[in-house]
């Protein structure tokens, strides 16, 4: 089955090749399925990948195994109205400042719920920061307003608010970088 996996992706990586939302992650979690894309008016603000119509894109209901140094990507998110980041934050319905140290986790790892307004530690850059769990990052739906019109999540990544990113001293230019968190 893994064969197949890996043969799926390298096909559909051959057919798309510049598709920002294929990525092989690495441990347990595949791509459950996948959506076809549907593309709207998408605020390109934090540089948001917007869907693009009949594209491809997987679908995941899991997330890589959490340990007390899992590794993931850090990506820049917004919480406040009018961003990139959609409605209120899913755990309490609230948007939040650029400023708030707060972050979106994929749908495996926000587990129903269960992170909800729990802390994280995240490490990057040679510093760590506490931040607060205030919304789930789709990694099973988008391509819809709801989402901002972009693809779902992929399953190792946490969005995090430029609060987050100035507190790790990384700048918000580089788009993605990579970290490494654990519940705090």
């Amino acid at each position: 089955m893994r064969d197949l996996h890996s043969f799926l992706l390298l096909l559909l990586s051959l057919l798309k090749p510049n598709e920002a939302a294929i990525r092989i992650v690495i441990g347990t979690c595949h791509a459950s399925n996948y959506l076809t894309g549907k593309a709207g008016f998408c605020t390109t603000q934090n540089y948001a990948d917007c869907c693009q119509t009949d594209q491809l894109y997987p679908q995941y209901r899991c997330s890589p195994p959490v340990t007390n140094n899992t590794a993931a990507t850090l990506d820049v998110g917004g919480f406040s109205a009018g961003s990139d980041g959609g409605g209120v934050a899913e755990c309490d319905k609230k948007f939040h400042e650029d400023s708030e140290l707060v972050v979106a986790m994929p749908t495996g790892w926000f587990n129903g719920g269960s992170r909800c307004l729990k802390m994280i530690r995240i490490n990057a850059n040679g510093k760590s920061v506490l931040a607060k769990v205030v919304d789930e990052c789709d990694s099973i739906n988008g391509c819809t307003a709801d989402q901002n019109y972009e693809p779902p999540c992929p399953p190792d990544v946490i969005n995090a608010s430029p609060g987050v990113w100035a507190a790790l001293g990384v700048n918000t230019d580089k788009e993605e970088v990579p970290i490494t968190w654990s519940d705090a």
